[in-house]
């Protein structure tokens, strides 16, 4: 069984989204708009999204009327949104919506990821969600170089220093990369 690992760019003061739900910020950095391939989990078997952090991307890359773009980010993978709405799928994208508990959705998720990994792509309350009923094994975070004065948390939940467990910490190119391992 792989790991279920929240991967995601951060701003220094701890924001993954303005208060518009946008991310230009971070397309605004250098090389934010192609990340080099270490400042993700390219190899996940499978991508764990929110509502919000979904409809952006469909809305971002226009990709309901461009549904190849769909692959650029996703690939071929399996795509689970946590929603309680009923949203559009791009043509071709294999995209399952799920509602309720994530500890329901788990056992559906796993055996989607197979022996792969589990990319919780957003937002910071579904990761919150998943570190609150222990499912959660990683955080891997890109800081920018960019203070905002609000938007969507990282991580809207209390975490205290015995819970993580810092693996790596690198500079990418303008990207402070911190690794940490979450302990039960």
């Amino acid at each position: 069984m792989g790991q279920i690992i929240f991967d995601t760019a951060t701003t220094i003061n701890g924001w993954i989204a303005d208060e518009q739900n946008s991310l230009a910020w971070l397309f605004a950095v250098e090389n934010g708009e192609t990340p080099d391939a270490g400042l993700f989990p390219a190899d996940a078997a499978v991508l764990v999204e929110g509502s919000t952090t979904y409809e952006w991307i469909l809305a971002e890359q226009d990709i309901l009327a461009h549904p190849e773009k769909w692959q650029d980010f996703h690939g071929e993978k399996t795509t689970f949104v946590f929603t309680t709405r009923d949203l559009p799928v791009p043509d071709g994208a294999d995209v399952r919506f799920v509602s309720g508990p994530v500890a329901d959705a788990l056992p559906a998720i796993r055996e989607a990821a197979g022996d792969g990994d589990i990319w919780v792509v957003g937002g910071g309350d579904l990761a919150g969600q998943l570190l609150d009923v222990g499912a959660l094994d990683q955080i891997a975070l890109s800081v920018a170089p960019v203070a905002l004065t609000g938007g969507a948390p990282l991580l809207p939940r209390r975490v205290e220093s015995d819970r993580l467990h810092l693996v790596s910490a690198t500079a990418v190119g303008q990207f402070a990369r911190l690794v940490y391992d979450v302990r039960s």
